[in-house]
């Protein structure tokens, strides 16, 4: 006798019974980009929706989060003044420890802020550390240093949780040992893990200003062809110390998600990048999806995959869609 599978499927009650993956609003961190200045909100061209913020603004839009149920950012800065090796980036008055800073003072314990930890968006060239000029790429071992000095900005100006992504190797071990050594022993670390050199970036770059002025990032970056280094590099981190990992881009490496989470037993998160959100917007402008169904289905196929967190620039949207669904609006 055949198996009949639709049994389950008669009705909506006892689909959503049997429903074995699902998107939650306490899933997703927001990105949100500080830039200097007071009342500044600039949209994105590439990106509808998404904006530069002063920090003034950042503080008006996580009432709105928080009033979604959204408690959790991943925090950006883009300073004024670039130089070869991002010293914005560290210093105590630089653009993110004050809005780390400034955010607290409003929110306290109530929004987790997480801070993305690279260098790319306070150098003058672009790339994510102090250059090799020689190899005419990225000094590792001379940028772990600074990166020590950054995650320690960090710490002190109040981050709940460091995101280091420049895709140094050592990073995690130099950022725990630093972060140990000066106190912090319970603030977590969230890794870039297996992070890819990849095309969906590209939205991103017109945000956060980090566009490389010269060459690209496959050198520490990692070659999207590959998906035993992939688990290779998430596997390393959690050694190293990591207390989540992520894959990043999302969409395009649902494969290397389940080979991690079959792999490790740590939470992991995808970055739902800005050339998927992009691309998902113009679809649904052009009129040739159903924008709202698409989301939540691709939201939904990182969640399948084996993702428990989700930062992702849909998360307003998948926010409100979601309280609709359990008629909370």
């Amino acid at each position: 006798m055949f198996k009949r599978f639709r049994r389950v499927r008669v009705n909506p009650i006892i689909r959503d019974l049997v429903e074995e993956s699902r998107v939650e609003t306490r899933d997703f961190i927001y990105p949100l980009f500080a830039k200097e200045g007071k009342g500044v909100k600039k949209e994105i061209v590439s990106m509808p929706g998404v904006f530069q913020m002063s920090v003034d603004e950042i503080i008006k839009e996580c009432e709105g989060l928080l009033k979604l149920g959204l408690n959790k950012i991943l925090l950006f800065g883009i300073p004024d003044v670039k130089d070869s090796i991002g010293s914005d980036a560290l210093s105590e008055d630089g653009i993110i420890a004050r809005a780390v800073r400034e955010i607290k003072k409003v929110y306290g314990k109530d929004l987790l802020i997480a801070t993305d930890l690279c260098f790319c968006e306070y150098t003058d060239h672009g790339h994510c550390g102090i250059l090799d000029l020689e190899h005419n790429s990225v000094d590792n071992d001379a940028t772990l240093e600074i990166t020590q000095k950054q995650a320690l900005i960090h710490a002190y100006s109040g981050s709940d949780l460091i995101a280091p992504s420049g895709m140094m190797d050592g990073t995690v071990e130099a950022i725990r040992d630093v972060l140990d050594e000066n106190g912090f022993v319970n603030l977590p670390i969230m890794s870039y893990s297996t992070k890819f050199s990849s095309a969906y970036y590209g939205p991103f770059r017109d945000v956060a200003e980090s566009c490389p002025s010269f060459g690209d990032r496959k050198s520490y970056q990692m070659n999207f062809s590959n998906r035993r280094e992939a688990l290779a590099e998430s596997l390393e981190d959690e050694a190293q110390g990591a207390d989540i990992l992520m894959v990043k881009p999302a969409l395009a490496y649902l494969d290397i998600v389940r080979d991690i989470r079959e792999a490790s037993l740590l939470p992991l998160c995808v970055y739902n990048v800005s050339g998927e959100y992009s691309m998902l917007k113009a679809a649904g402008k052009a009129g040739v999806i159903d924008y709202e169904k698409v989301l939540m289905e691709t939201l939904t196929s990182f969640k399948r995959a084996g993702a428990d967190i989700i930062i992702s620039y849909h998360a307003k949207e998948a926010a409100e869609l979601l309280a609709k669904s359990k008629g909370y609006l």
